[in-house]
């Protein structure tokens, strides 16, 4: 099971654009806060990639985030760019299994695993209703961020060609 950090270092150039993107125009305080921390690790000062072009920034940001020093910080930018720019996707995934979840399309509790029918069954329509690179970052970052995750998506993760994420260069 990938860890948020690897998650980052797989994300598709599409979609750690709209991640960032989504950052930079809706969260600017922790779009900041996370320049300054990563800046300061690298022994660098914020000014200096903050006057990056904004691509060439992202793609630092993206590379940064996608080492293991930063698994907490990957971890948390996931939560809040799925939870605040893709609510529908999470309600429709939860929905589709019946589980109960608040107007974000969060939980307060892992239910037991369902089985992998079940988890067929609500995956296959998201992929129509929705950016199927998303989908596959959603249920990696979903399975990632609980200690445990559910075995029966851990399968489907790795056994269904859409869930791939691209694999990345040696961090």
């Amino acid at each position: 099971m990938p860890k948020p950090y690897e998650i980052f270092a797989a994300l598709p150039p599409a979609v750690s654009d709209q991640l960032f993107a989504f950052l930079f125009e809706r969260e600017k305080p922790l779009y900041k806060a996370t320049i300054d921390t990563l800046a300061k690790q690298r022994k660098l000062r914020p000014v200096f990639v903050e006057r990056k072009p904004r691509a060439e920034r992202h793609t630092w940001m993206k590379e940064a985030l996608g080492r293991k020093v930063n698994e907490a910080v990957a971890a948390h930018l996931l939560q809040i760019w799925l939870v605040g720019a893709h609510t529908k996707l999470l309600c429709d995934f939860l929905d589709g299994l019946g589980i109960e979840h608040d107007e974000n399309g969060t939980i307060e509790a892992l239910p037991p695993a369902p089985a992998k029918e079940a988890l067929v069954k609500a995956i296959d329509p998201l992929f129509e209703k929705h950016d199927p690179a998303v989908v596959a970052v959603y249920l990696h970052a979903f399975q990632a961020l609980d200690d445990t995750g559910w075995p029966t998506l851990g399968e489907l993760l790795t056994e269904d060609p859409r869930l791939q994420l691209a694999t990345p260069a040696a961090t």
